[in-house]
């Protein structure tokens, strides 16, 4: 498809804020009937989040309390990249750091873009199974808990409100779409990368 008439050109850009890992900018762009509007949004590295999944079909989930929303929150475990970092070595890196398991086979589901009114953030999705459980190396001030679900838990969740999170929204359709034979993965063989 042609996409010239619905494409904004950035005419200028300027920075409002630069944290440690998020920057906020405001630009001034032309429309495609030539006027000019403003656009603020946030700049962010990437991440991945991943679906680990136990032989008996259980899911591992994490609870963990965020701040901007001020409530604990189920998820899936994820985190963002570090700069040039694999993305697939990323997953296997904050499965193990978050919850302590490994994994022998991956299988690359694809990306989502979580919020594209305000953030370039994209987050990529793995499906993880043949875990095994190790010790967990959680980052300084990270507190979590972790526990297992089955697929319809974790739908029943989903479809009930007491998950909110939207990566963990949509990992829950891959999920569920997987599991029914509508959607396929290709599955390679990976262990989790020496941290180094």
């Amino acid at each position: 498809m042609d996409d010239a008439h619905l494409r904004e050109e950035r005419i200028d850009s300027r920075v409002l804020a630069e944290g440690n890992f998020l920057h906020a900018r405001h630009d001034t762009v032309r429309l495609p009937d030539g006027k000019t509007a403003t656009r603020e949004y946030v700049i962010h590295p990437g991440a991945v989040v991943v679906i680990p999944m136990h032989d008996d079909g259980r899911v591992v989930l994490e609870r963990q309390f965020r701040y901007p929303v001020d409530q604990v929150v189920i998820e899936f475990p994820a985190g963002k990249l570090d700069p040039g970092e694999d993305i697939l070595f990323c997953g296997q890196r904050e499965l193990l750091e978050e919850t302590g398991y490994s994994a022998t086979e991956w299988a690359y589901a694809g990306k989502m873009h979580l919020a594209v009114g305000y953030s370039t953030e994209v987050i990529h999705i793995y499906f993880a199974r043949g875990l095994s459980l190790g010790e967990r190396h959680l980052d300084q001030g990270e507190f979590l808990d972790v526990f297992t679900a089955t697929p319809d838990e974790l739908l029943g969740w989903c479809r009930d409100g007491g998950v909110t999170d939207a990566k963990t929204l949509t990992c829950a359709l891959w999920l569920q779409n997987f599991l029914s034979g509508a959607w396929s993965l290709d599955w390679t063989a990976g262990t989790t990368q020496d941290r180094g």
